[in-house]
């Protein structure tokens, strides 16, 4: 998965993403406003111990963003520098990794205090937003309260993310705005199984999902 610094080449943010794969939901069972923890049954190495925030699922396919790991060496700073915003009064968070899929296009979950022309409502008190126009309002501090910024998405093509429910891979699991905003990354997967009354360091491969 890419790790290159923003600086080296310049990320897109959002442009047409949230805007393409957007549409009315026909499907019984949705897991949009979730998360999916990786089971230890997990097959694809590149989710290991993930927690996805799904902000889309419906007939086309779905979207999700991880928010379980920072990319190493790339702050918040980093990304504003890249798009020429003045970072000086922004704190330098961690920009996470939020899937292999077009890994140098950014993403912000963020608390619903804020709302953009692109914003979508994915949770009771979270939504997405992929556009600069987040970016400018945090740095000039009016943008959302609380917010989580990624690079890349896991993307699943129609029917693709039923399938994976059935098997050893997710566990579905209520996306709690604590967790998503204030645990740390790292301490997500633990923190959302125990929020769901599971011991993760129990958990053997095995042990079921959805």
């Amino acid at each position: 998965m890419c790790r290159d610094a923003p600086g080296e080449r310049q990320p897109a943010i959002g442009k047409d993403v949230t805007q393409r794969i957007f549409v009315p939901m026909n499907q019984s069972r949705s897991y949009a406003g979730q998360f999916l923890l990786a089971l230890p049954g997990m097959e694809d190495m590149r989710f290991d111990h993930s927690v996805v925030a799904i902000c889309v699922h419906d007939e086309n396919g779905a979207l999700g963003i991880s928010v379980s790991e920072q990319i190493e060496g790339v702050g918040l700073h980093d990304l504003l520098d890249s798009f020429d915003i003045d970072a000086r009064n922004v704190p330098d968070l961690p920009v996470l990794r939020g899937g292999p899929v077009e890994p140098r296009r950014g993403f912000v979950l963020h608390s619903l205090d804020w709302k953009g022309h692109d914003m979508v409502e994915v949770g009771p008190d979270w939504g997405l937003s992929g556009s600069l126009e987040i970016l400018k309002a945090i740095a000039e501090g009016t943008g959302p309260s609380r917010y989580v910024v990624a690079l890349g998405y896991a993307g699943w093509g129609a029917g693709q993310l039923d399938r994976e429910m059935t098997g050893e891979s997710w566990f579905p699991a209520e996306c709690t705005s604590d967790i998503l905003f204030n645990v740390p990354p790292d301490k997500k997967w633990a923190a959302a199984y125990a929020a769901a009354g599971v011991d993760a360091s129990h958990l053997v491969s095995g042990a079921g999902s959805a």
